[in-house]
């Protein structure tokens, strides 16, 4: 699908692969809704690209259902979707202390599988009551994780929010195939987001050390420049890609 005036929603959008995937929309031509639980920061990164912005809680249904109305309202039907919003909490299934974690478990799927799910099925519905263009109505394009595959210690929700993702691409690319709606899914390694730049540079001199190459943080910029290419290769179709130089996290 050409990017080019086209409308694309992007949640998560207000910082890390979020935003530098709507500047880069913005700057191939498409007009930009920003979906994101931090209302301010999205109204910042909108303003930037000439586009509109929504705080939305993406777990909770309703609220996706009228971001995605009120950004339809002010710049047209979504033909593309990225999904890029999600949370990265860490804990044992049963801690040192015997401690369970449940409601880190419900959390983290509440947010990084229910909350893609919910926006998908409310942007799909609308794509399909659209004409299509070139033989396509829209792109959504999923976001999951490496630690789908290579979960470490403490990433049992994570790791299951983010398989979960990766494992809707086929079924979900299936279904919409006759609406003429692609799915993928990229699967980021670790890369330069507000969550690793909090770290110490010991922590992430060691984290670099373990990606083989290019030997150092992915730039948001690349996982924007990826999720374009999909968007705009109509053969790209149902299945996860791995955005990580080669690196394969290890237990710890």
């Amino acid at each position: 699908m050409q990017i080019d005036g086209q409308v694309a929603i992007v949640t998560g959008g207000a910082s890390g692969l979020g935003a530098a995937t709507a500047r880069h929309l913005a700057a191939l031509g498409a007009r930009v809704g920003i979906l994101d639980f931090d209302g301010d920061s999205a109204k910042r990164v909108a303003h930037e690209n000439g586009g509109v912005a929504a705080q939305v809680d993406v777990s909770d249904a309703d609220a996706v259902d009228a971001a995605i109305s009120r950004v339809e309202q002010a710049l047209g039907t979504p033909r593309i979707v990225v999904n890029c919003a999600g949370i990265g909490l860490a804990a044992r299934i049963v801690g040192r202390d015997g401690q369970t974690s449940f409601d880190t478990f419900q959390r983290t799927l509440a947010v990084n599988l229910f909350g893609t799910y919910n926006v998908m099925t409310h942007a799909a519905r609308r794509m399909m009551q659209a004409e299509p263009v070139d033989g396509e109505r829209g792109v959504i394009v999923n976001t999951a994780s490496v630690a789908y595959q290579d979960g470490q210690v403490g990433q049992a929700a994570y790791a299951a929010s983010k398989g979960a993702v990766a494992a809707m691409s086929l079924p979900a690319a299936r279904e919409f195939a006759r609406a003429g709606i692609r799915v993928m899914t990229i699967a980021p390694g670790l890369f330069h987001t507000p969550m690793m730049e909090s770290l110490p540079q010991e922590v992430t001199d060691q984290i670099t050390a373990n990606i083989p190459h290019p030997a150092r943080l992915g730039n948001p910029a690349e996982y924007a420049e990826l999720a374009g290419h999909i968007i705009s290769n109509p053969y790209l179709n149902g299945t996860t890609i791995r955005l990580d130089g080669a690196t394969r996290l290890p237990p710890r």
